[in-house]
C-alpha cells in the first residue's frame, strides 16, 4: 500500500517551542513534512535557515495565508496572546491548526475556536506534549495496574530556580496578555491532574509574583477537588508551580491506599531535542537509572524505570485523526481537555482575588 503524501506544515515561531518542541518532531515524521518556518528575529531566522537548509524562512504570519493553498497544517508556537487570532485565521484560511499551550488567554477565545473549526470541518489541536513525559507515563502505568490502591492525593510539581527573564515577551506579559506561570507551566499541571484523575473544582488558590517587575505571576499553589469516579472520595491534586525554587521538589508524590509514588527530576527530551537528538536516535526519551522514580508499600522502597518519553505520539496520532484513521491527539473540548483546564484557571483567578 502506497504511503499517504505527508502533511505540508508550517511552524509559526521559533522560540524555544517552535525550535525544540515541533520543528525536530516535525521535520522527523514521515507523515509530515516541514515547510515553513515563521520567524520575524534575525538572529532565530539564521538559526532555522542553517538547521533546516531545505526549509522556507518568512518573516511574517501572512505570508503562511499566502502560502495557504500549499500547506496542510499550521503549528502555533507564538507568545498566547496571538493564539486566538492566528489559529481562527489559519483556520478560515482552510488549514489544520496545532496550538501550543495556553490554548488561549480566555476559555470564550477557545469555544469560539472549537466552534469555528467544527464548522469548517477543520482539525485543531492543542499541544499538550506533558502527556507524553516519562514520569507522567509512568504513573498512569502503575494506576492502570492498581499499585497504589484508591488514590486520595496527587502531588505535582513544576518548580525551578529562575530569578530574571529569560524572554522579553514574558517580561512586558500580564495576565490580559497570556503572561505568568499559571498560563505556562501550571497549563502542563492541570492538565496532567485533570487526565489522570478526571473533572474537577478549584478548591484553594496561591498566586503570587515574587520576582521583582514580575507583571503577571512566577508563584502558584492550587487544590483541585476530583469528583469520585465511582461514589468512592474525592482525589485532592495539590499543584506547586514556581521559579523561585533553588531546591525543587518532586516532580510526583502520588499517595493511595496501597502505596506511594515518588518521583525527582524532569523528562529528558526537551534537553534532549535542544540537543540535536530525534526520536530515532538510541537513548531518545531514556532518563539514566538513577534518576528512577520510587514505590513505597510502606514497608519496602523500591525503584520504578521511567517509561520512555514519547513527544513524538503526538504527531503520530495528529496524523491519524487529521486522514480521518483515529481520535485527536487531545480532544480540546472534551470535560477534561484544554478547553476545561483553561476554565479551571479562570476558577483559580476568580478564587485567588
Amino acid at each position: 500500500m502506497q504511503r499517504p503524501a505527508p502533511l505540508r506544515t508550517a511552524v509559526v515561531g521559533y522560540g524555544l517551542a517552535g525550535r525544540a518542541f515541533h520543528s525536530p518532531l516535525i521535520e522527523h515524521s514521515p507523515d509530515f513534512s516541514l515547510d515553513v518556518i515563521v520567524t520575524g528575529d534575525p538572529g532565530r531566522s539564521a538559526a532555522a535557515r542553517e538547521t533546516y537548509p531545505d526549509v522556507t524562512v518568512v518573516p511574517g504570519f501572512e505570508d503562511v495565508l499566502a502560502r495557504a493553498a500549499d500547506l496542510d497544517v499550521v503549528v502555533i508556537a507564538t507568545p498566547p496572546e496571538l493564539h486566538h487570532p492566528q489559529a481562527k485565521a489559519a483556520l478560515e484560511a482552510g488549514l489544520d491548526v496545532v496550538v501550543d499551550k495556553p490554548f488561549t488567554v480566555t476559555s470564550a477565545q477557545g469555544e469560539e475556536l472549537v466552534a469555528l473549526a467544527e464548522r469548517l470541518g477543520r482539525t485543531l489541536a492543542v499541544y499538550q506534549n506533558r502527556r507524553w513525559d516519562n514520569a507522567f507515563l509512568t504513573l498512569k502505568a502503575l494506576l492502570a495496574e492498581g499499585a497504589l490502591g484508591e488514590v486520595h492525593r496527587f502531588n505535582a510539581g513544576m518548580e525551578r530556580w529562575s530569578p530574571g527573564f529569560s524572554k522579553a515577551w514574558k517580561q512586558a506579559s500580564g495576565v490580559e496578555r497570556g503572561g505568568g506561570l499559571l498560563f505556562d507551566l501550571g497549563t502542563h499541571l492541570v492538565d496532567c491532574a485533570l487526565q489522570l484523575f478526571g473533572p474537577a473544582r478549584v478548591v484553594h488558590a496561591e498566586i503570587a509574583a515574587r520576582r521583582p517587575g514580575e507583571p503577571a505571576d512566577d508563584d502558584v499553589f492550587l487544590v483541585l477537588e476530583h469528583a469520585p469516579a465511582g461514589g468512592g472520595a474525592p482525589v485532592l491534586s495539590h499543584l506547586s508551580m514556581t521559579l523561585s525554587a533553588a531546591q525543587p521538589g518532586p516532580v510526583f508524590d502520588v499517595r493511595g491506599s496501597a502505596g506511594s509514588y515518588l518521583k525527582y527530576g524532569f523528562d529528558p527530551q526537551e534537553r534532549q531535542l535542544s540537543a540535536g537528538l530525534r526520536p530515532s536516535d538510541p537513548g531518545y526519551g531514556v532518563e539514566p537509572e538513577e534518576a528512577s522514580g520510587t514505590f513505597s508499600d510502606g514497608t519496602v522502597v523500591r525503584p520504578v524505570t521511567s517509561e520512555p518519553g514519547g513527544y513524538q505520539e503526538f504527531y503520530r496520532l495528529l496524523a491519524r485523526h487529521v486522514r480521518g484513521e483515529g481520535p485527536a491527539p487531545v480532544e480540546v473540548a472534551g470535560e477534561t481537555g484544554p478547553l476545561a483546564g483553561l476554565r479551571l484557571i479562570e476558577e483559580a483567578r476568580r478564587i485567588e482575588r
